[in-house]
Protein backbone atom coordinates (compact mmCIF):
# COMPACT_ATOMS: atom_id res chain seq x y z
CA UNK A 1 0.00 0.00 0.00
CA UNK A 2 1.39 3.47 -0.96
CA UNK A 3 1.14 5.89 1.38
CA UNK A 4 0.00 9.59 0.75
CA UNK A 5 0.22 13.02 2.87
CA UNK A 6 -3.01 12.90 4.96
CA UNK A 7 -5.20 16.54 4.01
CA UNK A 8 -5.41 19.03 6.90
CA UNK A 9 -8.29 18.78 8.99
CA UNK A 10 -8.62 22.24 8.69
CA UNK A 11 -7.24 25.46 6.98
CA UNK A 12 -3.87 26.22 6.64
CA UNK A 13 -4.43 29.55 8.52
CA UNK A 14 -6.96 28.27 11.05
CA UNK A 15 -4.68 28.12 13.59
CA UNK A 16 -3.62 31.71 13.16
CA UNK A 17 -2.25 33.74 15.26
CA UNK A 18 -0.36 30.92 17.67
CA UNK A 19 0.79 28.69 14.41
CA UNK A 20 1.27 30.65 10.96
CA UNK A 21 -0.38 29.74 7.89
CA UNK A 22 3.15 30.12 6.10
CA UNK A 23 4.56 27.71 8.99
CA UNK A 24 1.93 25.32 8.52
CA UNK A 25 1.76 25.37 4.84
CA UNK A 26 5.46 24.74 5.01
CA UNK A 27 6.07 21.96 7.29
CA UNK A 28 3.25 20.28 6.45
CA UNK A 29 3.67 19.79 2.37
CA UNK A 30 7.29 20.09 2.19
CA UNK A 31 8.03 18.59 5.43
CA UNK A 32 5.81 16.14 6.18
CA UNK A 33 5.38 15.08 2.54
CA UNK A 34 9.30 14.17 2.75
CA UNK A 35 8.61 11.58 5.18
CA UNK A 36 5.91 10.11 3.24
CA UNK A 37 8.07 9.63 -0.08
CA UNK A 38 11.25 8.64 2.23
CA UNK A 39 8.70 5.76 3.74
CA UNK A 40 7.30 4.60 0.09
CA UNK A 41 11.07 4.74 -1.17
CA UNK A 42 12.02 2.02 1.66
CA UNK A 43 9.18 0.29 1.65
CA UNK A 44 9.63 -0.13 -2.29
CA UNK A 45 13.37 -0.87 -1.80
CA UNK A 46 12.59 -3.76 1.22
CA UNK A 47 10.46 -5.24 -1.38
CA UNK A 48 12.98 -5.15 -4.20
CA UNK A 49 15.42 -6.47 -1.68
CA UNK A 50 12.73 -9.57 -0.49
CA UNK A 51 12.21 -9.94 -4.42
CA UNK A 52 16.11 -10.52 -5.45
CA UNK A 53 17.51 -11.98 -2.27
CA UNK A 54 19.98 -8.96 -1.80
CA UNK A 55 20.06 -7.53 1.10
CA UNK A 56 23.71 -6.09 1.15
CA UNK A 57 21.45 -2.65 1.95
CA UNK A 58 19.37 -3.65 4.40
CA UNK A 59 20.60 -1.62 7.54
CA UNK A 60 20.50 1.00 5.11
CA UNK A 61 17.09 0.66 4.49
CA UNK A 62 15.59 -0.28 7.86
CA UNK A 63 16.84 2.85 9.32
CA UNK A 64 15.48 4.48 6.43
CA UNK A 65 12.13 2.99 7.20
CA UNK A 66 12.02 3.70 10.52
CA UNK A 67 12.86 7.06 10.59
CA UNK A 68 10.25 8.35 7.79
CA UNK A 69 7.57 5.82 9.15
CA UNK A 70 7.86 7.57 12.59
CA UNK A 71 8.22 10.90 11.11
CA UNK A 72 5.02 10.09 8.80
CA UNK A 73 2.99 8.89 11.77
CA UNK A 74 4.35 11.57 14.52
CA UNK A 75 3.41 14.19 12.07
CA UNK A 76 -0.12 12.49 11.38
CA UNK A 77 -0.62 12.58 14.96
CA UNK A 78 0.85 16.27 15.69
CA UNK A 79 -1.87 17.68 13.20
CA UNK A 80 -4.58 16.06 14.53
CA UNK A 81 -4.14 16.92 18.29
CA UNK A 82 -4.94 20.56 17.18
CA UNK A 83 -7.77 22.59 16.06
CA UNK A 84 -9.23 26.31 15.80
CA UNK A 85 -11.26 27.35 18.69
CA UNK A 86 -9.53 24.72 21.01
CA UNK A 87 -6.92 24.70 23.69
CA UNK A 88 -7.89 25.12 27.72
CA UNK A 89 -7.83 22.46 30.12
CA UNK A 90 -7.47 19.09 29.69
CA UNK A 91 -11.28 17.66 30.49
CA UNK A 92 -12.98 13.99 30.23
CA UNK A 93 -11.44 11.29 30.82
CA UNK A 94 -8.10 12.43 30.05
CA UNK A 95 -7.88 15.19 32.33
CA UNK A 96 -9.15 12.77 35.25
CA UNK A 97 -6.12 10.47 34.19
CA UNK A 98 -4.09 13.29 34.62
CA UNK A 99 -4.72 14.72 37.58
CA UNK A 100 -4.72 11.38 38.87
CA UNK A 101 -0.89 10.25 37.32
CA UNK A 102 0.39 14.41 37.43
CA UNK A 103 -1.09 15.60 40.48
CA UNK A 104 -2.98 18.17 38.96
CA UNK A 105 -3.65 19.50 35.13
CA UNK A 106 -0.83 22.78 35.90
CA UNK A 107 1.62 20.52 36.89
CA UNK A 108 1.36 18.38 33.77
CA UNK A 109 1.46 21.42 31.72
CA UNK A 110 4.63 22.30 33.64
CA UNK A 111 6.31 19.27 32.96
CA UNK A 112 5.15 18.95 29.24
CA UNK A 113 6.45 22.38 28.79
CA UNK A 114 9.50 22.06 30.44
CA UNK A 115 10.02 18.59 28.33
CA UNK A 116 9.42 20.31 25.67
CA UNK A 117 11.70 23.26 25.77
CA UNK A 118 14.71 21.02 26.68
CA UNK A 119 14.26 17.98 24.34
CA UNK A 120 17.57 18.48 22.43
CA UNK A 121 18.25 19.03 18.92
CA UNK A 122 15.36 18.34 16.74
CA UNK A 123 12.73 15.79 18.81
CA UNK A 124 9.16 15.47 19.90
CA UNK A 125 7.67 15.60 23.44
CA UNK A 126 5.09 13.11 24.03
CA UNK A 127 2.01 12.24 26.38
CA UNK A 128 1.32 8.60 26.25
CA UNK A 129 -1.01 5.78 27.76
CA UNK A 130 1.76 3.33 28.81
CA UNK A 131 -0.18 -0.46 29.05
CA UNK A 132 2.26 -1.66 30.84
CA UNK A 133 2.27 0.29 34.15
CA UNK A 134 -1.36 1.69 33.19
CA UNK A 135 -0.18 5.40 33.49
CA UNK A 136 0.41 8.20 31.28
CA UNK A 137 3.68 9.13 30.63
CA UNK A 138 6.03 12.29 29.17
CA UNK A 139 8.64 11.33 26.82
CA UNK A 140 11.26 13.46 24.57
CA UNK A 141 12.02 11.67 21.06
CA UNK A 142 15.18 13.36 20.28
CA UNK A 143 15.19 11.58 16.94
CA UNK A 144 11.81 10.25 16.64
CA UNK A 145 12.82 6.64 15.41
CA UNK A 146 14.86 6.61 19.11
CA UNK A 147 14.08 7.18 22.53
CA UNK A 148 10.67 5.37 22.75
CA UNK A 149 9.29 3.01 25.54
CA UNK A 150 7.53 -0.03 23.57
CA UNK A 151 4.21 -0.38 23.91
CA UNK A 152 2.91 3.13 24.86
CA UNK A 153 0.30 4.84 22.85
CA UNK A 154 0.76 8.34 21.57
CA UNK A 155 -1.70 10.66 22.58
CA UNK A 156 -0.30 14.56 22.54
CA UNK A 157 2.26 15.26 20.53
CA UNK A 158 4.42 18.39 19.88
CA UNK A 159 6.70 18.86 16.62
CA UNK A 160 10.05 20.46 18.30
CA UNK A 161 12.14 20.53 15.01
CA UNK A 162 12.90 23.80 14.03
CA UNK A 163 11.39 23.42 10.85
CA UNK A 164 7.94 23.52 12.60
CA UNK A 165 7.93 26.78 14.82
CA UNK A 166 10.87 28.80 13.30
CA UNK A 167 9.73 31.17 10.63
CA UNK A 168 7.21 32.87 13.37
CA UNK A 169 9.22 31.78 16.73
CA UNK A 170 13.07 31.81 15.57
CA UNK A 171 14.51 30.58 17.95
CA UNK A 172 12.16 31.47 20.47
CA UNK A 173 11.00 27.53 21.54
CA UNK A 174 9.38 28.63 24.50
CA UNK A 175 7.36 31.29 23.27
CA UNK A 176 5.99 28.34 20.54
CA UNK A 177 5.15 26.16 23.30
CA UNK A 178 3.22 28.27 25.57
CA UNK A 179 1.51 29.34 22.40
CA UNK A 180 0.47 25.97 21.19
CA UNK A 181 -1.18 25.24 24.13
CA UNK A 182 -4.23 27.45 22.69
CA UNK A 183 -4.56 24.99 19.89
CA UNK A 184 -4.47 22.28 21.37
CA UNK A 185 -7.45 19.46 20.83
CA UNK A 186 -8.34 17.87 23.59
CA UNK A 187 -11.69 16.07 21.97
CA UNK A 188 -8.78 14.23 19.84
CA UNK A 189 -6.55 13.62 22.99
CA UNK A 190 -10.04 12.15 24.78
CA UNK A 191 -10.38 10.14 21.63
CA UNK A 192 -7.03 8.28 21.86
CA UNK A 193 -7.11 7.83 24.90
CA UNK A 194 -10.36 5.72 25.13
CA UNK A 195 -9.01 3.29 22.22
CA UNK A 196 -5.62 2.95 23.86
CA UNK A 197 -7.48 1.94 27.33
CA UNK A 198 -9.94 -0.28 25.81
Amino acid sequence: MTHTLPTLPYDYNALEPHYDEQTVRLHHDAHHKSYVDGLNNAESKLEEARKNGDFALIKHWERELAFHGSGHILHTLFWENMGPNAGGDASGEIGDQITKDFGSYEAFKKQFSAAAVAVEGSGWTILCWNCMFNKLEILQAEKHQNLTQWGVKPLLILDLWEHAYYLKYQNKRAAFVDAWWNIVNWNTVNDRFKKATK
